[in-house]
């Protein structure tokens, strides 16, 4: 989830007596807001089924068949978030503007040498840190009076796995996962008015849960006309499948005030979801024809389940948030164009509707906008590099966010604060990485 989110997501951290708090969430998520390499983030993602680099084992990794060459990347992303809120109450007040700061590191290598499958089998590792990995699993989980953005949190921790193989000429599967962290906490004490503990037990456990990542390419010139021209020479297309992941935090407390409240105690459960991200179906496809490459990502995201996992063991989630959340279609488009070899500009653009249903969500307060993003981008490949025995490619990416404008209904009785808002902002997106094939 974002770390010190601010994803801001808490559905109520309060303590309840004998009773658990309502789970939260947060959808703070570097790989499919942003993008994970300067690549994705240049093209909007609309190519990123069809990058040869490390990145494409979260996006399709099936194309990591495509190059058996070893690649060793590391990256920087700095996002930008300017949102807003213009308030009847208070004027005009900055939503968000802490940025995210990813510090990527990504490997692909050919693992045949250690099969005796006979054809290539390709392993590609993406890991993203928050803060330029000084945090690596920083929370953060609140209400917000004056409201908190859906998305643009921050995600403390990103790790992808994928393996690609081809299965026929032309035809390659994939298969990966996303890997989120589940964490569980136990505290025992017993404490005076003065917050004074004794007799103290705190148990921290934490597992990881990996989450499927599957996957399909077609390369038409290969599998249908591997010795002619023909006029879907060029042409490629790509279906992948994400299943829904969130990282988990949940902490159980007891605690006896000896004289005030006697044994069993009072009891406190905190549950928090948090950097959940749908099930999301993409299928894709790409024109190559001389010096260009273009390509459209078809993107569906299945956000109603969200809303499902919030209600479950909760009926009484419709009285404290009111959320309603929607399925999205997103469609991107993207080209790119290498005027000499190794050395080329690309670009993108896409449409996202929000997938907040409501502009009411009591005391969580969310707020959320359609958005179109822009990209560009540029990279080149140096030959020889002193200090370097293979070629070293370059990538600069630039992402804006122009969100749109909408209207909210803010409640908290924590603070009695009633308000309408209009929101809207921008956000500015930077990525640079340095990758090394071998």
């Amino acid at each position: 989830m974002s770390s010190r989110s601010r994803l801001r997501n808490g559905l109520r951290a309060g303590a309840l007596l004998l009773a658990p708090a309502i789970a939260s969430a947060n959808m703070g998520n570097l790989a499919t807001t942003y993008g994970v390499m300067p690549s994705d983030v240049a093209t909007v993602q609309a190519l990123s089924m069809f990058n040869t680099q490390v990145s494409t084992a979260f996006y399709n990794p099936a194309y990591l068949a495509r190059d058996t060459r070893g690649e060793m990347t590391a990256g920087l992303l700095h996002a930008d978030p300017n949102l807003k809120a213009d308030s009847q109450n208070h004027g005009t007040y900055k939503v968000q503007d802490d940025p995210a700061q990813q510090i990527l590191l990504g490997l692909r290598t050919d693992l045949s040498d250690i099969t005796e499958l006979g054809q290539p089998i390709v392993l590609g590792l993406l890991i993203g840190s928050e803060k330029y990995s000084q945090e690596l699993m920083a929370f953060n989980s609140s209400t917000a009076p004056y409201g908190q953005y859906f998305s643009h949190g921050r995600e403390p921790l990103f790790l992808s796995l994928g393996v690609g193989t081809n299965i026929w000429r032309g035809l390659a599967i994939g298969f990966g996962t996303r890997i989120t962290l589940h964490s569980d906490a136990k505290l025992y004490a017993w404490s005076n008015l003065a917050g004074d503990t004794q007799y103290e037990q705190l148990d921290v456990t934490a597992k990881p849960v990996l989450r499927p990542i599957l996957s399909m390419s077609l390369d038409w010139k290969e599998t249908f006309c591997p010795d002619a021209e023909c006029w879907y020479n060029g042409v490629e297309t790509a279906f992948a499948f994400r299943g829904y992941s969130y990282a988990r935090v949940s902490v159980d407390a007891n605690m006896v005030i000896p004289e005030t409240i006697p044994e069993p105690g009072l009891f406190i459960n905190l549950s928090t979801i948090d950097s959940y991200q749908p099930n999301t179906y993409v299928f894709g496809t790409q024109v190559k024809k001389g010096k260009w490459r273009t390509g459209v990502a078809l993107e569906f995201q299945e956000w109603s389940k969200l809303e499902e996992k919030l209600t479950s063991g909760h009926d009484d989630i419709k009285d404290v948030g009111d959320l309603q959340f929607r399925d999205t279609f997103i469609p991107r488009v993207g080209v790119e164009y290498e005027f000499e070899p190794g050395i080329g500009f690309s670009g993108g653009i896409a449409y996202q509707e929000s997938p907040l249903e409501t502009g009411v969500n009591k005391e969580i307060n969310y707020l959320d906008a359609r958005r179109t993003i822009y990209g560009i981008g540029f990279h080149a490949t140096a030959n020889r590099v002193y200090g370097f025995k293979h070629p070293v490619r370059f990538d600069l990416a630039y992402q804006y966010h122009d969100i749109g404008e909408r209207s909210f209904h803010l409640y908290s009785d924590q603070t009695g604060n009633d308000d309408l808002v209009k929101t809207d902002g921008d956000v500015n997106v930077f990525a640079a990485s340095i990758s090394m094939q071998f």
